[in-house]
């Protein structure tokens, strides 16, 4: 049988309240006796009743993540960052994978929603806001991460994602290189926006779009990005004029990519420039290094959690924020000036 608070409390001949203020630290409370409180919380093995709580004071210090893939490092890594800003006011994160299935995502929100949580986080699969509108009108508040949509206006948190395009590209340009190709992402806005970066920085240079060079890879990018970047430059390259460089969506495509191209037996970056995006940690142990676009992870998961703290001590209802990371280019091996 669970031991409850009321029996740590007659075991030590102290009050309910006495035992429930020591276990929040309360200036009230002696550290003599708080001590003991710890001591024999730790001796009986007590767990606090989140749920009960949650019932008392309205909040359950849960918040719920729902990312396209656990695996994938953006999504990790931001998973990462904000329950460790989570934690630091007793907040507690849950995390869920809805694979870039939107009907398993709508599972995985009923899920987190049964928590009673105090916030929900989704980095969305879905291709149309009507559900998730109705999870921001009856839930708890609502973050979009990463996507969003243009016909809800909803809590938001993500990187310039044209500017990332353009970045990539103006790099490209300005080491030379003429034939820039483009591995695309998923037909959102995060996808369409780094496309159009891309396309409209070629264009400001007078540079041809040929659309052999743009090419969409089947299937998610999220969870199989990296067999996605090989096939992808595997079609680059078997066509009669080579890209002499190539921009793509994420750095697990890149990578993929560049196994692709060395496997062919081509320099990098004398033969072919690389550039992602995401600045993963494992980009500079890459056979070639990878140049990147840096969506500044860490501080995307911070400025969430700040998010999250504001909505959750609101005594009202406020108007949702909407807060973009400029990215910033990381110059690696993979698109050095050749001499």
């Amino acid at each position: 049988m669970a031991v409850r608070m009321k029996d740590v409390a007659q075991s030590l001949g102290v009050s309910i309240v006495t035992v429930s203020k020591a276990l929040k630290n309360h200036p009230d409370i002696a550290k003599a006796t708080r001590e003991r409180v710890m001591a024999k919380i730790k001796e009986v093995n007590y767990r606090p009743n989140l749920m009960a709580r949650s019932l008392v004071t309205g909040r359950s210090s849960l918040v719920g993540l729902i990312v396209p893939d656990l695996i994938h490092p953006f999504f990790s890594e931001i998973a990462k960052s904000l329950s460790s800003a989570l934690r630091k006011k007793d907040f507690f994160l849950l995390v869920a994978s809805s694979e870039s299935d939107a009907v398993l995502e709508d599972a995985e929100i009923e899920h987190m929603l049964a928590h009673r949580l105090d916030a929900l986080v989704v980095a969305t699969t879905q291709s149309t806001s009507e559900k998730l509108r109705k999870v921001s009108e009856n839930g708890p508040p609502l973050i979009l991460l990463d996507r969003d949509f243009l016909d809800f206006r909803s809590n938001f948190l993500g990187s310039n994602d044209y500017k990332v395009g353009e970045l990539a590209t103006e790099h490209l340009i300005a080491i030379g290189r003429k034939k820039i190709a483009h591995i695309r992402g998923p037909e959102n806005r995060v996808g369409k926006s780094r496309f159009e970066g891309y396309q409209h920085t070629l264009e400001r240079h007078g540079v041809a779009i040929d659309p052999r060079y743009v090419i969409a890879p089947l299937g998610s990018v999220d969870v199989d990005g990296r067999r996605r970047g090989e096939t992808a430059m595997k079609h680059l390259l078997s066509l009669k004029m080579r890209p002499d460089a190539v921009f793509c969506f994420n750095d697990m495509i890149a990578s993929g990519a560049m196994m692709a191209a060395l496997d062919a037996g081509l320099k990098i970056p004398r033969d072919l420039a690389v550039i992602g995006c995401g600045n993963y940690h494992y980009d500079e142990l890459l056979r070639v290094p990878l140049s990147t676009i840096d969506q500044r992870i860490e501080p995307l998961g911070l400025r969430t959690a700040k998010m999250i703290f504001r909505l959750v001590e609101a005594e009202g209802p406020i108007r949702p924020q909407r807060v973009i990371l400029e990215p910033e280019l990381v110059v690696r091996e993979s698109s050095r000036v050749v001499k």
